[in-house]
């Protein structure tokens, strides 16, 4: 399961992907608009603007912004910055790697072989869904639901 501060973060990032870049939004608008806790917002948007997905502006107008294209931000991207590693076991995550302690053969183990192609599959499909495509998939979900 993703934490909710992934999920926030990518309510938050879908939401934001919907505006103009050049018009900061406030973290209350997005808050209120999205249902997610004004404080724990604040540390969110700080990661992302901090991780370089997210400009902001100080002041009158001021808000935070999308710096990066939608096309441009996946889904991996976002849950590896708040959650880490996006394997199931440590011995396949490709930038946490831990091997296990009770394992005595790595090559020969079964059960790595399989949870590598779930963290495979895992990660090709979260890398293909950026957040322009985020915002299709709830264009067509919108269209769905309204028939």
């Amino acid at each position: 399961m993703i934490t909710k501060k992934s999920k926030y973060a990518i309510k938050a990032l879908i939401y934001l992907a919907k505006q103009d870049p050049k018009q900061p939004v406030l973290i209350e608008t997005v808050s209120k608009d999205e249902r997610i806790p004004k404080k724990f917002l604040e540390a969110i948007l700080l990661d992302l603007r901090k991780a370089g997905i997210l400009g902001s502006k100080k002041g009158k107008g001021g808000g935070y912004y999308l710096i990066k294209s939608p096309e441009d931000i996946n889904m991996a991207e976002v849950l590896r910055l708040f959650d880490g590693p996006i394997a199931l076991v440590p011995c396949v995550a490709h930038k946490y790697y831990e091997p296990c302690e009770e394992c005595i053969d790595e090559i020969t183990c079964p059960i790595r072989e399989v949870f590598r192609v779930i963290r495979e599959q895992t990660v090709a499909s979260l890398k293909e869904n950026s957040f322009s495509e985020l915002l299709n998939i709830e264009k067509k979900l919108t269209r769905y639901k309204k028939k």
